[in-house]
């Protein structure tokens, strides 16, 4: 199962007409809105195709400027990296590596230095 947010764009006179034709669409689940015009939604698919199709459908509902998924939640895709995560065990093998030169440690959580 995977669940994705969209933000809907709209113009603000359009809102609570998007607003409807969202809920009336079936393809997603509305939460809140601004008065300015972004409304969310959820949608939940077997895969991500379902839910690219439900995407779709939500972009060429009427007076939808856009529609743009921003965050998501696949299931299978986590349970993969859990069951990684757990069969390298809570400390990397070269940590417990006595004779490791810490100088051959990478560290790739700096952006700064890599560009």
């Amino acid at each position: 199962m995977n669940i994705s947010s969209i933000v809907v764009q709209t113009l603000p006179e359009n809102v609570e007409s998007v607003i409807q034709s969202l809920k009336d669409s079936g393809v997603c689940d509305y939460h809140l809105h601004d008065p300015i015009g972004k409304i969310i939604v959820t949608v939940e698919g077997k895969d991500v195709e379902e839910e690219i199709s439900k995407l779709i459908e939500i972009q060429i509902l009427p007076d939808v400027i856009a529609a743009d998924m921003m965050m998501t939640y696949q299931e299978d895709q986590l349970d993969e990296e859990i069951r990684k995560v757990n069969a390298q065990g809570v400390v990397p093998e070269m940590l417990n590596d006595g004779n490791m030169d810490p100088s051959k440690i990478v560290y790739n959580g700096d952006l700064k230095k890599r560009f």
